[in-house]
């Protein structure tokens, strides 16, 4: 499988046909051990199917966006502060993010755990920028809703096509912009303004760049999933997929929300 920025699939099985380590019918596609029989496949073990990846997919965008709607009224509405959700869903996404990473084997809990944290974290940043900036979150959402469907079209008629080298300018492209966020967060806690997170020309170029980084990533996600569901991968790993899909929107409404509310400042 190619490379990708996104660190979901880091986990991915390797082996035989098919993703397993062990054996398989070549007639039938169960997996198999030395010196047993045919074995029906459990559900998470028979190979993925593009119906295992849009369920799994819907069941945590779907979950992320019924708790980020309802925080986001809750902050509107003046129920809760905004900052208690933000900072919990924040600091929850980024633990739960790490284990599932790292951890061997894919978990629905812990996928759908880490979908209610975003909810939160979106929930409460956009009830802030909705405070200031009223409509600003409908427009994110549509503005998000484009771009994916946008880059699903592209893949799928192979408009752009999936290349090593395209893989490796958009891996590139990703750590770039990873690392210049983190030294401009480093730089603001010591007071220093770089000027690449306010609401001039130079912000808005950087949240388009960020943008159409963002958008790209989307064609990574997309191929490691075709080429999972190719090689008959199990199909429990349909929820690093969902995950996968997640961190690329998160981070995609993110950037649609600050290049807005620059657009909308006076």
């Amino acid at each position: 499988m190619r490379s990708t920025s996104n660190p979901a699939f880091r986990n991915l099985p390797v082996g035989g046909p098919g993703g397993y380590a062990g054996f398989q019918s070549q007639e039938q596609g169960y997996p198999v051990q030395p010196g047993q029989g045919y074995a029906p496949p459990t559900t998470g073990d028979r190979p993925m199917t593009v119906d295992d990846v849009v369920t799994k997919t819907a069941a945590t965008l779907g979950t992320a966006a019924v708790i980020g709607v309802i925080t986001t009224f809750a902050v509107l509405s003046g129920t809760i502060q905004p900052w208690p959700p933000t900072i919990i869903g924040m600091l929850a996404g980024l633990g739960l993010a790490l284990v599932i990473i790292f951890k061997k084997n894919p978990s629905p809990a812990l996928v759908l755990s880490y979908a209610v944290a975003e909810g939160l974290f979106l929930g409460g940043i956009t009830g802030v920028f909705e405070s200031f900036f009223p409509g600003i979150a409908l427009q994110a959402v549509l503005g998000t809703t484009l771009v994916f469907i946008t880059m699903l079209v592209v893949y799928r008629t192979g408009a752009i096509k999936v290349t090593p080298k395209l893989t490796r300018w958009i891996i590139g492209a990703t750590v770039g912009a990873a690392g210049l966020m983190l030294i401009n967060l480093l730089l603001s806690l010591f007071g220093v303004n770089t000027g690449l997170r306010d609401a001039t020309p130079l912000g808005i170029a950087i949240s388009l760049l960020f943008i159409g980084i963002a958008a790209f990533n989307f064609l990574l996600d997309f191929d490691m999933a075709d080429q999972m569901i190719r090689s008959g991968t199990p199909a429990r790993f349909a929820w690093y997929v969902a995950f996968g899909l997640l961190v690329t929107l998160v981070w995609l409404y993110l950037e649609m929300l600050r290049l807005l509310s620059y657009l909308n400042s006076d």
